[in-house]
């Protein structure tokens, strides 16, 4: 019942003085009105004054001090709506009674009703209206002719009316002007978010790219400076050509690098430039896994790369050097068989290797990448951004060990619907 009668709004010294001078105000309007309702200036003919029951006296103190009860609770009016309405509505009726002849205004009621249809709801708002309709109707009249009493009554509860429609009408503006703030308020943050989101995504595929380059080029050039190491008394020749080539590996890791930080400093400009790693390097990879002492076989009879868009081409073959690179890593394998093929539609991959496995099963080709088994020792997020690559293309990714041991990758994307 509290919160009914006291609102529990937070009042500044302005919203005091705000209230104390629409009390003021309601006020004047009614000692106005008083004036000129009691004078000739509105009803100069004596005898139709006499007719109508209107006095045709200047209304004494004791009329504006009745006055004044009417509008004075409207000081509180924003604190407490529910009493304030019910003491001007009471003080009017039975000031009204009492000074028969004048006939007060109901501004204070009035300002009092529309409080509680802008501060209290709909509810309370038509309860106190409807009450104040009853009581206009029904309560004490001043001694005029009927029909100056019904005039007054039928404009007393025409204003009354009107004040619960407007009360209404603000309080459902400052709602929507409150829910338009939110929205914005929601609108920014949801900004902010996506901002966050997209700044963290791409944080990923920095790292992600950056993965890719160095796991297998660092990993290229420790077998091939580890070979010279070997052969660096035996055969000088053929040492001082595997440094060349881990030397030329490493420089290309480096100008992949640079071509990478050219994207993160100029954009989309340097992207146009930065050179595409597709299945058109493959020969590099069979050379890299050979050069690792591994028995390799490539079947790419089922692959027509023209078929294939560079988006797919590229996203393949960064799996199949991934793979490969878990494989001479973490897998210690023999043999490498690496199967590229355009079929039903789909580009597909599968790299399978005879080494040690991760002890995981094959998983299923829609599973989340978050799901999926790390690098064959357990250790890295290869496999993971591997996942990645091809969900994020609309494809499907398995991993695991094989059906006859060793490790397994498997990848397929559709030719269409994968541009975005």
């Amino acid at each position: 019942m509290d919160n009914l009668l006291m609102t529990y709004r937070d009042m500044t010294t302005r919203d005091w003085l705000v209230d104390a001078v629409v009390a003021l105000a309601a006020f004047a309007v009614g000692c106005l009105q008083l004036m000129l309702t009691a004078s000739s200036i509105i009803i100069p003919d004596l005898a139709l004054r006499q007719y109508l029951g209107v006095v045709n006296v200047v209304p004494d103190l004791q009329v504006f001090v009745g006055l004044g009860m009417t509008v004075v609770p409207l000081v509180l009016r924003r604190r407490f709506p529910l009493p304030v309405f019910a003491a001007c509505l009471v003080i009017f009726l039975g000031l009204q009674v009492r000074f028969s002849g004048f006939s007060m205004t109901v501004v204070g009621p009035l300002v009092a009703l529309y409080t509680v249809a802008a501060e209290c709801g709909t509810v309370p708002g038509v309860a106190c209206g409807a009450a104040a309709v009853l009581s206009l109707l029904f309560a004490g009249a001043p001694m005029q002719a009927a029909s100056m009493v019904f005039f007054t009554r039928f404009q007393n509860i025409a204003l009354m009316v009107a004040a619960v429609l407007a009360g209404y009408a603000y309080r459902t503006h400052v709602a929507y002007v409150r829910a338009v703030e939110q929205r914005a308020a929601e609108a920014e943050r949801t900004r902010e978010e996506e901002a966050a989101r997209r700044v963290e995504e791409e944080r990923v595929r920095i790292a992600r790219e950056v993965h890719d380059i160095t796991a297998h080029s660092l990993s290229a050039v420790s077998i091939q400076l580890a070979a010279a190491e070997r052969l660096v008394e035996r055969d000088p020749q053929m040492a001082k050509e595997a440094v060349s080539t881990a030397r030329a590996t490493a420089k290309a890791a480096l100008d992949d690098i640079r071509s990478m930080i050219g994207v993160l400093r100029h954009g989309d400009d340097a992207a146009e430039t930065m050179p595409a790693a597709g299945t058109n390097q493959v020969d590099e990879l069979e050379s890299y896994l050979r050069g690792a002492g591994l028995d390799v076989t490539l079947d790419m009879a089922a692959y027509d790369r023209a078929r294939v868009p560079a988006h797919v081409d590229m996203a393949l073959f960064t799996v199949a050097r991934e793979a490969c690179t878990n494989a001479v890593r973490h897998a210690r394998a023999q043999r490498v068989s690496l199967r590229f093929a355009v079929e039903d539609g789909a580009a597909t991959l599968s790299v399978i290797d005879d080494g040690a496995g991760c002890g995981v099963a094959a998983q299923p080709a829609d599973m989340a990448a978050s799901q999926l088994p790390r690098a064959a020792d357990g250790a890295g997020h290869g496999v993971a951004g591997m996942a990645e690559r091809i969900h994020v293309l609309g494809g499907s990714f398995s991993a695991g060990d094989g059906e006859n041991g060793g490790f397994c990758v498997r990848a397929s994307i559709p030719l269409r619907g994968t541009e975005a």
